[in-house]
């Protein structure tokens, strides 16, 4: 993986087969390998569900680099760079793309549409109550109301 405060990566997608007739029966996506060395020793694995709409963050975490992938729905993540500058990476679930990034970097979570989405997310550092690990931020020339209904 690059050294940059954020990155999409393509992931693996494999067709999977019925055993008695072999007709394809699904997909399956590799999001994370112990010998991949695209995440780092992860230490937490959470779902994170976002409302129709809705914005989590944005905030920064000052420890923890985050991956995200979207498994329903589609998820935004606007990333604000040490530059100031904002960039908006967005994907759905069809897609098999990984999105890093990395301690120190604000970002924030969108859901730009009308159903509810889930993220998995997997990070490098648990999350413990009260560590003070995250701050809140405020992105305050971004326009998030473009993303509202």
């Amino acid at each position: 993986m690059d050294e940059q405060n954020f990155s999409v990566l393509e992931l693996e997608r494999h067709e999977t087969k019925d055993v008695s007739d072999s007709h394809k029966n699904g997909e399956l996506t590799v999001i994370w390998r112990n010998w991949d060395n695209m995440i780092k020793n992860p230490e937490m694995v959470y779902v994170n569900t976002v409302f129709p709409g809705e914005i989590k963050g944005p905030h920064i975490h000052k420890n923890r680099t985050s991956y995200f992938y979207c498994i329903e729905g589609e998820m935004l993540i606007v990333v604000q760079e040490k530059d100031k500058k904002y960039h908006e990476i967005r994907v759905n679930s069809e897609e098999s793309k990984l999105v890093t990034v990395s301690n120190g970097i604000p970002a924030a979570i969108v859901n730009p549409s009308n159903k509810v989405s889930k993220i998995l997310v997997l990070a490098d550092i648990s999350w413990k109550p009260d560590d003070n690990e995250m701050n809140n931020v405020k992105f305050e020339d971004y326009n998030f109301d473009k993303w509202k209904f």
